[in-house]
């Protein structure tokens, strides 16, 4: 198709749109001449247009990105290769990116243009992508719901009256409406994997540190962690090669149905406690699919106590490690503003909760001692027993719901509703801070749609470093639920 006319081009680029194209699958079309850069992208312009009031994007620089795309389709003319060439991304607006206002969903910081690209936006480029636009985000990424009080409440594809999930509510929406292949997030304790889960998308949280932090806003450097979304786990093991060089693990001849040999954990007494009868429901029923295909399933206990450790350990240092990480992050990128006046500026609710836990002698700060425990001791026990699982049962992943409930309606986000009892919205994190507690890596799968037509996703978590591996194996269980469809 190397010579197709400028119709057939706007034809091939309004097809390509609709039928929504992955990463892995639009950089090999445009390398093979069967579309331009250009009329993907501005096929992908016109849909985010209509579908402005997602409010899944704060910035989108049109001629931008359409140069950007022309530039694309220039070097592919030259032979260009690129693994990721001509492909448009979105980007959580907590990465800085050059020539690109990045506000860290911040009004104070609504013109602010940086000079530098984070590192992980380096990597994307240089491997030929393009950044299609900023996406809205919780402000200062510190929250789990996706309302913003400066760029607005992103809605969630499916439900216009349901939340995205936070705090990367934005990318999560953009790959879910189609607006974007994928989108780079950040996850401290849930912010790609709850989202991910309430989108209907595959959310992909690397080990902690595995991928490039430098350059993104911070909250905690123990927990921090970026990562993408995509539509696919074959375009998560994509980018996880161009962020990191390594290769994907050989896949199995088997064919990527075929599970015979995998050894799937799941702790009911720890992750099914506090869960909606329609999630616990099609959770069971997604076990049960994975043994049909062939996986060995066990149940493990992790301990009485181990929601609580978790929880306990995880949100303190979430919490005291927050005003040291960001003021540092101010200071070494020149960002023209500093904690004090972030703080001043914070929407009520979010400046109430950073006073009680985030400021040195908040009502709910821990102490000096209580963080130092929770690092050297309560972090090594929670390691210790998610080894018991992969180690003494042989575990490749533990399995558990992503998320306790589906996407909550907007109006009810201050406190959810979880098989009928009213909680804090923080126990949206119930399930993926587990993983975030040690740096462990775990990807959000779409697995099906509630009774309500809302999505449900699946959890899989792995011992540290074991990347290619999970995403190996969650690649085959993805083949045995089929990706889901775009929602709109």
């Amino acid at each position: 198709m190397n010579d197709l006319t400028a119709a057939s081009r706007r034809m091939a680029a309004q097809e390509f749109t609709e039928d929504s194209l992955g990463v892995a699958s639009g950089a090999a079309a445009i390398r093979n001449g069967e579309i331009t850069s250009e009329a993907y992208t501005a096929g992908l312009l016109q849909r985010s247009r209509a579908l402005a009031e997602l409010n899944a994007f704060i910035t989108i620089d049109e001629d931008a990105v359409l140069a950007a795309a022309r530039d694309a389709d220039k070097a592919r003319a030259a032979g260009s290769a690129a693994p990721l060439l001509g492909v448009p991304f979105g980007v959580k607006d907590s990465y800085l990116t050059k020539g690109l206002p990045t506000s860290l969903g911040l009004d104070s910081l609504a013109h602010f243009v940086p000079q530098e690209d984070a590192d992980a936006v380096r990597a994307i480029k240089r491997a030929g992508a393009l950044i299609f636009g900023k996406n809205n985000l919780v402000e200062m990424s510190y929250g789990l719901t996706g309302h913003n009080a400066r760029y607005g409440q992103v809605k969630n594809p499916y439900a216009r009256d349901r939340v995205s999930g936070g705090s990367s509510s934005g990318s999560a929406a953009a790959v879910a409406a189609g607006l974007v292949p994928a989108s780079l997030g950040g996850d401290t304790v849930g912010s790609i994997r709850v989202p991910a889960s309430f989108c209907g998308v595959v959310g992909f949280k690397p080990t902690t540190g595995r991928w490039p932090r430098d350059g993104v806003a911070p909250i905690s450097h123990t927990l921090d962690t970026t990562g993408a979304f995509a539509r696919s786990v074959e375009d998560c093991i994509l980018l996880d090669q161009v962020m990191t060089g390594e290769q994907a693990a050989a896949q199995s001849s088997n064919g990527a149905y075929d599970l015979k040999g995998a050894r799937l954990a799941f702790a009911p007494r720890q992750f099914l406690e506090l869960v909606d009868p329609d999630v616990e429901i099609r959770f069971r029923e997604v076990v049960r699919r994975l043994e049909d295909a062939g996986a060995e399933v066990v149940e493990v206990d992790l301990g009485d106590d181990f929601n609580a450790l978790i929880q306990t350990a995880t949100w303190g240092i979430f919490a005291h490690e927050t005003m040291g990480a960001i003021s540092e992050f101010l200071r070494r990128h020149d960002i023209p503003t500093t904690f004090e006046a972030i703080y001043d500026g914070l929407k009520p609710q979010l400046r109430q909760a950073w006073g009680h836990i985030a400021l040195p002698g908040g009502a709910g700060a821990i102490s000096a001692e209580a963080y130092q425990t929770a690092l050297n001791v309560s972090r090594p026990e929670i390691q210790r027993r998610l080894d018991r699982a992969f180690v003494a049962h042989g575990a490749d992943v533990i399995l558990q719901p992503t998320t306790p409930c589906t996407a909550p309606l907007i109006e009810e986000q201050a406190t959810v509703h979880i098989a009928g009892q009213e909680v804090s919205y923080l126990a949206l994190a119930n399930h993926t801070v587990s993983a975030s507690s040690v740096g462990l890596p775990g990807v959000s799968l779409p697995v099906g749609l509630s009774r309500a037509g809302l999505p449900i996703g699946l959890e899989l978590d792995a011992s540290l470093g074991s990347d290619r591996t999970l995403l190996a194996l969650a690649r085959k269980i993805e083949g045995v639920f089929g990706a889901r469809p775009v929602a709109i």
